[in-house]
């Protein structure tokens, strides 16, 4: 019934079965868009993974040489970056094979700038995973508090050495961050970059693992 003479449909008769299987299936759209979307986004995480994946000094945790990098954008104002910390802690303990790279996005408050500036001093002295566990503990972001947690971590402060001399290397790269997150739209801390998946907020050390796992099965 219906038809061509012939066989076959008339353009309107796909067009009502198209659109008749997507009131039927409503799903299929933000599917779709979302799956372009994943393509869009694997496509620019690939144009930058070189300078994405390559950690500021020693602000990176984990193996060296590991097989899957994990690159998290953090603030020291951000309470669900804070709520993270143990969450990665467990997945370096438990993934020998991971590694995790920290780059500073001081975007929520004023003072998240200065923390991240006093991070990068941190890592450029071997001290960043212990100025970072130490200021996400403290309970105040400005100076005082950002100076209690770089003392206690260790982190020279007085001019010498290389604590001057790496603030032009630290603004630097603290600024490279900006334009790597613009270019993949970041407006969110903490936000997940691992193989070409990005994710935003606290997913849990279960979340961690399974996006590990994933890019690591793509790569092999």
């Amino acid at each position: 019934p219906g038809g061509r003479p012939g066989g076959g449909m008339s353009k309107a008769e796909v067009e009502t079965v198209v659109a008749d299987y997507i009131k039927a299936n409503p799903q299929i759209i933000p599917e779709a868009l979302e799956a372009q979307r994943d393509k869009e986004m694997a496509k620019a995480i690939d144009a930058i993974r070189p300078a994405l994946e390559k950690p500021y000094a020693g602000a990176w945790a984990g193996n060296a040489d590991g097989d899957v990098t994990l690159v998290v954008f953090t603030d020291y104002a951000c309470g669900f970056c804070r709520a993270s910390v143990p969450d990665v802690d467990r997945l370096i303990r438990e993934d020998k094979r991971v590694k995790v790279v920290f780059r500073e996005l001081p975007i929520i408050a004023p003072q998240s700038r200065d923390a991240a500036l006093m991070a990068l001093a941190a890592a450029r002295q071997g001290k960043y995973d212990a100025f970072h566990h130490a200021m996400f503990a403290a309970g105040s972001l400005d100076t005082p508090g950002i100076a209690a947690a770089a003392e206690r971590a260790g982190v020279v402060t007085d001019g010498s050495g290389d604590a001057t001399a790496s603030e032009a290397l630290s603004r630097r790269d603290l600024d490279s961050n900006l334009p790597i997150a613009t270019q993949l739209q970041l407006n969110a801390t903490p936000t997940w970059i691992v193989g070409d998946q990005v994710m935003q907020g606290q997913i849990g050390y279960a979340g961690l693992r399974e996006a590990v796992a994933k890019a690591r099965a793509a790569t092999s």
